[in-house]
């Protein structure tokens, strides 16, 4: 839709991803005018590049695992190998109808969108190919890219990105994955299901480790179960191609070959270029410094998403980009709790989570103020029908509402709405206690544990 010279657009919103269309779509529909940017695809890295293939991918992993294990089931099963080109016909076909069905709500809402490069020009206008968006206010949502450490060249072909991997024709023989975050333990777990030798290389002491130390501990154990080795408080030092793939060298003087690495240690802001530094917004080590309202500090300009240092999720980038919608619009709004947004690593098992540690609970509260409990997934009937292991652990301020809720075992990420309620609605153990959770499922888990933390476990032995 070509921008009429005169029209000057209640907000202008720059890059198409998880934040930039949620603050389009709300904003649309508060009646506001808005014009909507986007160089790539709309629905930015999530739907095409992170959460939405690399679940479809996981879900094959599933199945391939499930085919392995029949037996132990009483179903006769035989794993015979891994399609990569149906894995990804199947993924690209989710993505395709999301993508399709994303398109088709922008239009409806009357969106003016804009298939272009586009680049802050002034406080109040986005230049797209020579034609000049103006705006009452602009939200940057440029979002963020893979990176990579210092001297390490990602070629797409031996030493690869989260996005490479993706794409990837073959399941390879073997690989290292530098980084034991999210995006590294979810690769990792796929491709040890589609039969991969593969290698975490991690320089902090646990995997995923923002998350509590307990359900860190709890996935080494079950990925070394599964045969999954990693290399902790291990810097990584370089890596050099041999005849057949790469070597990568540590610090501490181990050397792992495979035929190739991903690097997965993190994603960084895309600024640089984008005339923001110009146009006076404050800015950190690339990212865009707002406050908690997600404004900058140019009046007109807000920004949101992996732009922002704030939690790199898309349902963070979608309450992110609401709140300034809502904002322009002139309605109250209520700052993000960063604590109580849901965390899910969706490897095999699953690590989920909302609120904060039992470490940083203490440092908060005092060590001497903190009571926890650990229920094991071992008492409850589901987990056991599916032969899955792992915990639920609660964090509780000294007789008052729970402030942790850490869990890990298979699918326990479909239980991380509850636990958001109990820590957003400041729920008292006793109180989660009296509400009767269906069984057999994993919920009833989350329920037994609130139970032990109000003194009265049921299946818990004395």
């Amino acid at each position: 839709m070509a921008n009429d010279a005169g029209t000057v657009f209640d907000v202008v919103i720059l890059g198409g991803g998880s934040g930039g269309y949620a603050a389009a779509l709300r904003a649309a529909q508060l009646g506001l005018n808005v014009a909507l940017i986007e160089k790539d695809k709309l629905g930015g890295t999530c739907l095409h590049y992170g959460c939405i293939p690399t679940k479809a991918l996981l879900h094959a992993a599933e199945l391939a695992d499930n085919a392995r294990e029949g037996a132990g089931f009483g179903v006769k099963t035989t794993f015979e190998g891994i399609d990569v080109p149906a894995v990804n016909k199947y993924k690209e076909g989710v993505t395709a109808r999301l993508y399709k069905g994303l398109q088709g709500l922008v239009s409806s809402r009357g969106i003016t969108y804009v298939q272009g490069e586009g680049k802050l020009v002034s406080p109040t206008a986005v230049e797209v190919g020579g034609v000049r968006y103006e705006g009452r206010h602009v939200v940057l949502a440029t979002g963020s890219v893979p990176k990579s450490l210092p001297g390490l060249e990602i070629d797409g072909n031996r030493v690869i990105s989260s996005n490479d991997a993706l794409k990837l024709d073959r399941v390879p023989k073997s690989a290292v994955v530098l980084g034991g975050g999210v995006i590294g333990v979810e690769f990792a777990s796929v491709w040890k299901s589609f039969g991969v030798d593969v290698t975490i290389v991690e320089a902090l002491p646990h995997l995923v480790p923002v998350e509590d130390e307990n359900s860190s501990k709890l996935l080494e154990r079950a990925f070394r179960k599964r045969g999954i080795k990693f290399e902790l408080g291990s810097r990584f030092s370089g890596v050099e191609y041999t005849a057949d793939g790469i070597r990568v060298s540590l610090e501490n003087g181990k050397q792992i070959e495979a035929e190739l690495l991903l690097v997965a240690v993190g994603r960084g802001p895309v600024s640089q270029g984008l005339g923001y530094e110009e146009q006076g917004v404050a800015m950190d080590r690339g990212y865009v410094l707002v406050d908690e309202y997600m404004q900058t500090n140019v009046p007109t300009i807000s920004a949101v998403g992996d732009l922002v240092p704030t939690l790199q999720l898309a349902h963070v980038g979608f309450g992110e980009g609401i709140l300034v919608a809502e904002r322009l619009a002139g309605l109250k709004v209520v700052p993000i709790d960063y604590n109580g947004v849901p965390r899910v690593t969706y490897c095999e098992p699953e690590v989920a989570s909302v609120g904060i540690t039992e470490a940083k609970a203490k440092e908060i509260y005092g060590a001497d103020k903190i009571k926890t409990v650990n229920f094991n997934l071992g008492g409850n009937g589901k987990s056991q029908i599916l032969k899955t292991a792992g915990e639920i652990k609660l964090v509780q301020v000294d007789g008052e509402a729970v402030v942790g809720v850490h869990m890990v075992g298979a699918r326990i990420g479909e239980q991380v709405g509850e636990a958001q309620l109990i820590y957003n609605w400041e729920a008292l153990p006793s109180e989660v206690a009296q509400l009767i959770h269906a069984h057999p499922t994993q919920n009833e888990a989350l329920g037994e544990a609130h139970l032990a933390l109000a003194g009265k476990p049921l299946h818990a032995h004395d």
